[in-house]
């Protein structure tokens, strides 16, 4: 028997749990935001908060709404999610086959190891005025940090994925006849596609980081530089304007990874 306001999920020792229903769950979500915020506004009204050093969530909404009417915060939020959403896709996905073919060179692989064990552990941060140097302060250099920073992700996640794919696997289609190639492609790769979504979701803050990076330190528009320049003039109301746009960017590209993850699990 299906339920319609809840689920039934079984516990150990006959006993069960009645889940919410998504609705009721999305309500919930609301309700605690809401209930954040008023707290917020109502510390800063009786002064238990400075407004000068946290701002008030109705100085946060009168100034999105001012940045709306006037154009500039969907022109900074579109410019940002643009340039991760390209610097993701690059370094992901180029990432995510690298590793996947390092599965047919395992002594390239051994080779290789410790220099991405290197890159991985450098902080990105530091090779971005590089970057800015070799790509100008345009758009492609804030792609380019993007995917350089979600590359090295995908590349160590998908290598990983494919070596952890069930031995017996590899070995019943040997047994079979199967060459490497194909158990790579029959195997291997659909084996590690949890690893490589698992990657999609970590590399889509990374993205944000790499785009936002690039704005802080060469750039006059987007998300990272309203950030920037708000924070420098003390406007706290658009610093919180900025970071609510990333989030939203943000909650935007794991709805598009749950659709693909939704299509990949097959």
């Amino acid at each position: 028997m299906s339920l319609s306001r809840t689920e039934a999920l079984p516990r150990r020792g006959g006993w069960r749990i009645a889940m919410p229903s998504a609705l009721t769950i999305a309500a919930y979500q609301v309700a605690l935001l809401v209930v954040l915020l008023a707290a917020w506004e109502v510390a800063v009204s009786l002064g238990w908060m400075a407004v000068y050093l946290y701002g008030r969530p109705s100085g946060v909404i009168a100034k999105a709404w001012t940045l709306i009417l006037s154009g500039e915060l969907l022109r900074d939020a579109a410019l940002t999610a643009w340039e991760a959403i390209a610097g993701f896709l690059i370094g992901t996905f180029l990432g995510s086959a690298a590793g996947l073919v390092l599965w047919l060179f395992p002594t390239g692989a051994a080779v290789l190891r410790p220099y991405m064990i290197a890159l991985n552990g450098l902080p990105k941060i530091a090779l971005a005025p590089l970057i800015i140097v070799w790509f100008g302060i345009g758009l492609g250099s804030k792609i380019a940090i993007a995917a350089i920073i979600t590359f090295i992700v995908a590349l160590i996640t998908a290598q990983q994925g494919a070596k952890e794919v069930d031995a017996d696997l590899v070995k019943l289609m040997r047994s079979l006849g199967a060459g490497r190639v194909r158990t790579w492609r029959t195997v291997i790769v659909p084996g590690a596609m949890p690893w490589i979504v698992s990657a999609f979701r970590l590399n889509v803050g990374f993205a944000l980081i790499g785009a936002v990076v690039g704005e802080y330190i060469a750039s006059k528009e987007g998300l990272g530089y309203m950030i920037y320049y708000a924070g420098v003039l003390y406007d706290l109301n658009a610093v919180w304007v900025g970071i609510a746009a990333l989030m939203g960017v943000a909650l935007a590209m794991y709805g598009v990874i749950d659709v693909i993850e939704r299509r990949l699990r097959p």
